[in-house]
């Protein structure tokens, strides 16, 4: 660089911020193909509808008890929490 600092012309101005002026900011970021900025909802998978899948967090050693149990016993590991849920209920 030359020393020179490019950057000391700017300033800092003031946003208009009235209610027109942000939907029509909103107007024509949407019809450039910019997305709502709207917060979205917690993160992560949801449950299934259809199946009520369930994703519960474990230890890390309990969860690859239960993979490796699985796997032995030639089935998945939600038939495994079925047929424990079971035994615990019957």
């Amino acid at each position: 660089m030359s020393g020179s600092n490019r950057l000391a012309g700017l300033k800092a101005r003031p946003k208009d911020t009235t209610v027109e002026e942000v939907r029509r900011v909103d107007e024509v970021g949407e019809a450039r193909g910019f997305l709502d900025r709207t917060p979205r909802k917690k993160p992560g998978r949801k449950p299934s509808p259809r199946t009520y899948q369930l994703h519960p967090k474990v230890l890390p050693e309990v969860g690859e008890a239960i993979a490796s149990e699985a796997e032995a016993l030639g089935i998945t590991q939600g038939q495994l929490i079925e047929r424990m849920w079971s035994a615990y209920r019957g």
